[in-house]
């Protein structure tokens, strides 16, 4: 029980690698809060991490937040604060993806790619690290970057430059929350196999021509461990991170890509 009695929160956190996550931090002893943009993603996965939790319904928390809008941020803070007594763990795992050759890139993708992925990622980690320092008892904050963050992608220019701040805040942040006990780390997963990469396989289809399901059935044939990644797989790594284990890790970010990419 490695997270025993900590309160979590996971942001995008009612599918996918955030559910994945929350369902781990649930067995290993954490109250898990689901922030979401979806309310009836967030209902669905809070009832069945209380059914997980066999019982204890009082350590599961739904909440929606939308990331982009600072007063929702304000008030999840103020809410699970209110509920459990202060937050412990924050995994920022909120994102959104799209992709467009470079020069048919538009003004809005550009501003909604990086308001979400980036923006929102960081006042969510600074309006909770607020409240870990009034607290005084540190914590620990996880960022949800991409291996798309450690290089350009000629279809993916914007989302790999939202990825790549991500690492750079998570290095930054970290250098500086860590006087107050605050450990900033993050974690960069591969390609993914959720129902989002079926809408990154259909716009690959899209500008490279080729047949639904190729795109991701070559991404997951090149990852050196075999397969693509499952949401599950990225679970421990958020656990250590998130766990006394990671004490002396300050301000790096993770590779869980199956061997991807190396640095």
């Amino acid at each position: 029980m490695k997270l025993d009695s900590k309160t979590s929160v996971i942001t995008g956190g009612a599918r996918g690698i955030g559910l994945a996550i929350a369902e781990r931090y649930l067995d290993e002893g954490a109250n898990v809060v689901v922030a979401d943009i979806d309310q009836a993603a967030i209902d669905e996965a809070a009832a069945s991490l209380t059914a997980r939790a066999e019982g204890e319904a009082g350590r599961v928390m739904g909440v929606r937040l939308d990331v982009c809008d600072r007063a929702s941020v304000d008030a999840m803070v103020a809410s699970v604060s209110e509920r459990f007594g202060g937050i412990d763990i924050l995994v920022n795992n909120a994102a959104i993806f799209d992709m467009a050759p470079v020069l048919e890139v538009t003004e809005e993708s550009f501003d909604r790619q990086f308001a979400v992925n980036t923006k929102g990622l960081f006042f969510t980690l600074q309006a909770v690290a607020k409240a870990m320092v009034a607290r005084g008892r540190g914590g620990k904050i996880i960022n949800m970057a991409s291996q798309a963050g450690r290089r350009g992608e000629p279809l993916v220019s914007v989302y790999c430059a939202s990825k790549a701040a991500v690492i750079s805040l998570t290095q930054s942040c970290g250098l500086s929350l860590i006087a107050h006990g605050i450990n900033v780390n993050g974690i960069a997963p591969g390609v993914v196999d959720t129902p989002m990469w079926d809408e990154v396989d259909a716009l690959f289809a899209r500008y490279e021509n080729r047949p639904l399901g190729e795109k991701k059935r070559l991404v997951g044939e090149a990852v050196p461990y075999g397969r693509m990644g499952r949401p599950e797989d990225h679970a421990g790594a958020a656990v250590f991170l998130a766990s006394d284990d990671s004490d002396y890790v300050v301000a790096q970010t993770l590779n869980v890509d199956g061997g991807n990419w190396m640095s």
